[in-house]
């Protein structure tokens, strides 16, 4: 699949998601199979591009691969200078919100509140395309409830003013995350227009990624909260693209690995502090399919010390192995 200049190494890609696509998140999907990772969303708005979020967000240094970054916002004009201050920071594809159905997003009209404004859609297309000499990709809903699903209009809006690929979750603003994604209004986007459509919605597994490319004839699949807690996903979709069989889940000991090390690197790129806090929601992911009934989880969330978590994490996967996970944490010091 190609974006503009850019060959993909393949047709799978991990979503932007607020919170979850940073840095380590991002290099750890890259490094087990997705073609293209987009980093979280920042904001057209310039007074809180100097905010340590945003500036953590805009963090690409000694990333791999190519570097595709979200921006949200409905002004024209500020959309083009968020696209121009990421370029000037090492993006190379710029993509633009108009999918993200969260109230606090909505409210300032962005993210899939747009698709209720088509002449709107097409003025941030174009003030965006003609601030950057990157390729401008677009992220879009179906439509803003079941009665007005328009993602066959605003997908030609796209075409005509430059976009270079399309991506569409197969929901409705409305929708939020309640509910199947459906895949017939993506098929119908892939009818309608000649640029590159990528399918996204309740993509968890390989079967289904497979059953998704067949009937919506897309040419590529993006991944959201199905590679939360399972960067391996990717590899497995790729594995059974290619052959027909399934991979086995990854060995406990792989799972301990590969958590343990992206702990750390979350731990060195927020620092201890901020580490330890974000650190535990990918945990819970991660654990999800082992503590089931999240014992571990909110024990391990009362956690404030960075080595601690690391250590308690060790005993934990070692209690596993032996078929015990009723892990008794101490208290901190």
């Amino acid at each position: 699949m190609q974006i503009g200049q850019y060959v993909l190494d393949n047709n799978l890609m991990l979503a932007p998601m607020a919170g979850v696509t940073d840095r380590p998140f991002r290099q750890m999907c890259k490094r087990l199979g997705a073609g293209l990772v987009v980093s979280e969303m920042l904001s057209s708005n310039p007074k809180v591009w100097n905010t340590e979020k945003s500036r953590q967000r805009m963090d690409h240094s000694g990333e791999f691969g190519i570097r595709s970054v979200q921006i949200a916002g409905a002004d024209p004009h500020l959309m083009a200078q968020a696209a121009q201050l990421n370029v000037s920071n090492g993006a190379q594809i710029v993509d633009i919100n108009m999918g993200c159905p969260a109230k606090k997003v909505n409210k300032k009209m962005a993210g899939s509140a747009l698709l209720q404004y088509p002449k709107l859609v097409e003025e941030i297309i174009q003030s965006v395309v003609k601030a950057v000499d990157v390729p401008v990709t677009l992220k879009i809903r179906t439509g803003w409830n079941q009665d007005n699903r328009n993602g066959v209009e605003i997908a030609k809006i796209a075409q005509d003013n430059g976009i270079q690929s399309l991506a569409v979750h197969g929901r409705t603003k409305a929708c939020m995350y309640k509910g199947e994604a459906e895949f017939d209004t993506i098929a119908l986007i892939k009818q309608s227009i000649s640029i590159p459509v990528v399918a996204n919605g309740d993509i968890t597994c390989a079967v289904k990624a497979k059953q998704v490319l067949e009937y919506t004839k897309a040419d590529g699949l993006m991944i959201g909260r199905g590679a939360q807690g399972n960067p391996w996903i990717f590899r497995e979709i790729l594995h059974y693209l290619q052959t027909g069989e399934e991979l086995p889940a990854p060995k406990i000991a792989e799972v301990r690995d590969m958590l343990l090390e992206h702990l750390s690197n979350v731990h060195q790129f927020y620092g201890e502090f901020m580490g330890a806090r974000i650190a535990r929601k990918h945990v819970g992911w991660y654990l999800a399919d082992h503590d089931k009934e999240r014992v571990f989880r909110a024990r391990f969330n009362a956690i404030e010390d960075a080595q601690q978590q690391v250590d308690v994490l060790n005993t934990y996967f070692e209690q596993l192995a032996e078929g015990n996970s009723n892990l008794s944490i101490p208290p901190a010091a």
